[in-house]
This record gives structure tokens, sequence and C-alpha cells, in this order.
């Protein structure tokens, strides 16, 4: 919430009812989007405004939307359309009416978006009159005649650029041409690219632009940090960082779908709670899934960035961007999921190499933002961390009166000679022993020998080859996402038709089987194991045999050898030679 921004919601002159629903929701002042919104669309004039996500512009228009119904006669049919990009925000907007609404009368929200049984829409839309939907399933229900937007008084395109870069834009231009021209259009935007401007020129009427500096003020409640760690230790460095600041809720954000899933089952296997959320999930799983999360059984969400646009989780502390954003609004959005009005929050990116470091800074200074470069924390950062914890957790329990059976436990333990020094680091290690992280630390690993004075290799074969239409580079970039390797680390790789062999540093070389078990290169899983080379005697069997094959007169070379040798000897011997 921005601390300049001194009105109250008293102010804004709302209803008792919709005032009594703010309070309810904990809310002291809007920010400095409502403050500008709910009067101007209020007013009834076209609106274009220019915030960011995560600085409460779904209450700016949704309050005038709820005031618009109120001042209706007749709240049978549809009277306001809210249109945004994804399943998720429909919910979580749907959800902040239904908040809004508890003491009023009339209001019917209804959420419709794909993926969702289709039925049970059609029934929640006999009797709505807020209209909350995806452009996709709003045309569906339009070609059904399920849904009329011949009342509609207002409509609202949230996120009008990212619905737009959706690929949604003639839905989005059939959808208001079925409303009537009369209507009052506010379009939220956090970009003004020519698509948004061309929906504006045509669909809005003389419309004011609002804007507030919120870009710099969202950012303002983060801290921005930074990893760089080697290159396929994103993950080990992913680990370290999640066990050293236990966040309670945090998000990790990937580019691909199918970095999600197999990073979401890493960090399983390593021991911490997470799901993946990308768009290949059914609605069903993917509510299952931000349930979970909302009620913290699950606290690591791995999530790609169209799929986790309008997650609205309040206490997210940290996010980490596990891959570096495709662009400028991707950066502002990830990070927007943690310091939600005016609530703190820390989000990290991991880099690996200097073009991915640059890459990083040139998106924070777009955005005017600071971001400080941290170390891995080590495997005694962690502990240590964990012994002031513990050391916390023992003095809350001295300060409360002890049962008389621990203290007979200590006389009986000081009676059999044990010091009370002794009795009490005993008593330590038994309580938090367990509770103590083993990893490796990544700092250790960035001084590993080049690959130039690396001079003893082993060979591992991997049970995948040319049939698979396997190249070096695959491999590669699977060892070393999988082990503490670096391309440069990897020697020769020789590829056959159903097997490939790779040389590796030989003091890695039961590291590196280990970490490639349940591996995948192109897809397919893979076996690795350590090669053994053919016997020296199958090597002498080939020595004796000529370039086609044939058995060479060993015998005969010995010979003729030996013949040779004597020749010599005995013209030296006699003074003459050759």
């Amino acid at each position: 919430m921005e601390k300049e921004n001194r009105t109250g919601f008293s102010d804004l002159c709302l209803s008792e009812e919709i005032m009594r629903a703010v309070d309810a929701m904990g809310f002291e002042a809007p920010t400095a989007i409502q403050s500008k919104a709910i009067p101007m669309i209020r007013s009834g004039i076209d609106i274009i405004g220019r915030s960011q996500t995560g600085t409460g512009k779904t209450m700016a228009f949704a309050i005038p939307a709820i005031e618009t119904i109120k001042n209706v006669e007749d709240k049978s049919k549809a009277l306001v359309i809210i249109m945004l990009p994804t399943r998720e925000l429909a919910m979580q907007c749907c959800g902040e009416i239904r908040k809004l609404t508890k003491y009023c009368e009339g209001i019917r929200p209804a959420e419709i978006y794909g993926g969702a049984p289709m039925d049970k829409q059609i029934v929640k839309l006999k009797r709505a009159n807020i209209i909350v939907g995806t452009p996709g399933r709003i045309m569906d229900h339009l070609r059904r005649k399920t849904l009329k937007l011949d009342n509609i008084k207002l409509v609202v395109l949230d996120e009008a650029d990212e619905m737009l870069s959706m690929g949604f834009k003639e839905d989005m231009e059939t959808i208001l041409r079925e409303t009537p021209k009369n209507r009052q259009t506010v379009l939220f935007s956090a970009t003004m690219p020519q698509s948004v401007m061309s929906i504006t020129q045509e669909f809005q009427k003389n419309p004011v632009v609002i804007e507030a500096a919120n870009r710099q003020l969202t950012l303002d409640n983060i801290k921005q940090l930074y990893v760089d760690v080697p290159m396929g230790r994103k993950t080990d460095a992913l680990m370290l960082l999640l066990h050293y600041y236990s966040p309670s809720l945090s998000i990790v954000f990937c580019n691909t779908k199918k970095m999600a899933e197999e990073l979401a089952v890493s960090l399983n296997q390593g021991g911490f709670d997470a799901d993946a959320l990308h768009g290949d999930l059914k609605q069903s799983q993917r509510t299952a899934i931000m349930e979970k999360f909302r009620s913290g059984a699950v606290s690591i969400l791995v999530a790609t960035d169209v799929a986790a646009r309008g997650i609205d989780v309040s206490n997210v502390e940290f996010v980490f961007n596990y891959d570096i954003p495709q662009n400028n609004e991707y950066y502002v959005h990830r990070i927007g999921r943690t310091g939600r009005v005016g609530k703190e929050g820390t989000s990290i990116t991991l880099c690996s190499g200097r073009r991915q470091v640059f890459s990083l800074m040139d998106i924070v200074r777009s955005t005017k933002g600071k971001i400080e470069e941290i170390p891995v924390p080590t495997g005694d950062d962690i502990n240590n961390r964990l012994a002031d914890k513990n050391i916390s957790d023992i003095c809350s329990v001295l300060d409360e009166p002890v049962p008389d059976r621990y203290r007979d436990m200590v006389n009986s333990l000081l009676s059999q000679g044990y010091s009370l020094f002794d009795i009490a680091a005993a008593a330590l290690k038994k309580c938090f022993a367990e509770k103590e992280i083993k990893v490796k630390n990544i700092e250790s690993d960035r001084k590993r020998k080049s690959k130039g004075s690396i001079t003893d290799f082993s060979k591992i074969m991997l049970n995948i080859g040319r049939a698979n239409r396997v190249a070096p580079n695959h491999i590669v970039g699977c060892i070393t996402e999988k082990s503490i390797l670096s391309g440069g680390d990897i020697g020769k790789i020789e590829i056959y038709d159903d097997f490939s062999i790779v040389s590796v540093p030989a003091d890695s070389v039961e590291e590196v089987l280990d970490r490639m078990y349940g591996a995948k290169v192109c897809g397919k899983p893979v076996r690795t194991v350590l090669y053994e080379e053919k016997s020296k005697q199958k090597s002498s069997r080939r020595k004796n045999t000529d370039n086609y094959g044939r058995k060479r007169n060993v015998s005969k070379i010995r010979n003729d050898s030996k013949s040779k040798s004597a020749k010599k000897a005995h013209r030296k011997a006699n003074g003459r030679h050759g």
C-alpha cells in the first residue's frame, strides 16, 4: 500500500454495505489506482487504466461494477461483463466480488472459463448479473445462445495486453460488438502496445487515461537478489536456498511446462513439498493444486508464466526465477506474486554464467529497480542458521516451568558421573541431530580442475544412440544438468546405433552414475553404467590379425626377426656393417 496515499475508503462515498465488506476484508485505505479509478468509473466515462499487477485494481473496477447493478431496478439480466486472460484470474476476480457483495442483496456474479463443465455454467448464467470470464468461454456461450449481452451497461477488460498476446483479439472484438453501443468500457493494461491502442480507438469513446506510478512502488516492497551458479547446478542451488530461508510459501518460475514438471519431481525427491502448475493440467487439477498451496499443504509452487497469472496468495514470502524471464513484463509479473499490496517479499533469480547475469541486469534496469548478488548458502550456513533457531526454541522452553520428571532425569544422570555440560549437549544432539542438513556445497565445485589439467578419465555407457537421434550436445546437456560437471569437464563422446560412450573425470564417475539415475535424454529414460574395456586377451588377438582380419603367421615373423638379429650380430663381430 502506498505511503503517500492519505485518502480513506470513507472519502470515496461507498455504500454502507460495501463499506462493511471492505472493513471485513481488512483494508484500511485505498491504493493509488483505487483512489483514481473508482470515482471516474462511477461517473460513467470510458477509462484506460495503466497499472501493474498486485496494486489492487480488481477492487478499482469491482466496486463501481457493483454500484452499477445496485442502481438498476431490473437485476435479472447480465448487466456487467468482465473479461480476463486466464481461469485463475477469473476465479480470483469473482471471489473478490463475492466478498465485496457479502452484505448486498441482488448481486449475483458468475465465473465462466474453459476446462469447467458447461452445464453448470449455463445454470449460473440464467440468474447472474455480473459475468466474469475468459474470452474463449464467453464466445462458447454466445454461440450456444446461453449468454445474451443486450443489456450490458459496463464492460471491463482486465490485463488487455495479456489477452491480446494470448491470441484473443478476434474474440474480444466479437464480444464487444455484441454489447450495446452506449455501454461504458473500462480497460486496464500494464503496457500499451499498438494492439491495445487499436482496441481503445475502435471501442472506447474519448477515454480518460489514469496512471498511478505503481511500477516502482510495487517493486519497492520486494527485495531483489540473484545468485550466479555453475552450469548444471541450478537445482542444487535452489535446494540450498530453500533450506536456508525455509519460506512457508514460495513460487518457483520456469519458462517451459516440461521444466516445471521435472523440477517439481526433483524438489520432491529432495525432501520438499512441491507441485507443478502449467497449462497442460485439467482445470480440476489446477484448482486442487491451488487449494493445497493456499492452505499450506504444498509449500512450493513450480509454475510457468501464463499458468501463474492471477495467483493471488497474500503470504507468498519468496519468488525464485529458476529460468531467466523471457521479457521485462514477465519479470515484473513474476516477482509481483510476493510483496502483495504493501507486504514485503523477496525475489531470487538463478543465473548460470555472465550471459544470463547480463540479461537479468538489462531487465532490472528497465524496471528502474535495484538488485544485489548474494552467495549460495553452504551446508555450514544452513546448519548455523538452524542452530540459531534451535537456540531460540530452547530459550523459550527455559523461560517456562520445567516438569519435575525432567529434573529427576538430570539428577539421575549426575549421580552416574556425567557433567551438566555433557548432559545438555547430549540432549541437544537427541533433539536436533536429525534436523541437520547434509548437502554438497556449490562453491567447492567451482574449484574443480579444468579439463586441461585432468588426465584420468573413466568411461560411462548410456543405452541410447543414433537410432534415437541423439547428438553429443543432448548428452552433454543431460550430464551437466544432473551432475556437478560442466561441459568442459566432459571428454570424448562416441555415439553408436544403440548406445553411447562418454569419458568423464575418474574422480567424479561414481557421483555422475548416481545422479544420472532416472535421467532422460531427448525425452527417453536412459540407463547409465560404468563402461568396461574389452579384455587384454581380445586386444592382443586383434593385434595378431592384419587389416583384412586375416590371421598373421606370428611364428614366421618371430623367426624372421631372430634371423635378422643373428646376421646383424655376426657382421658386427667381424667388423662388417650393413
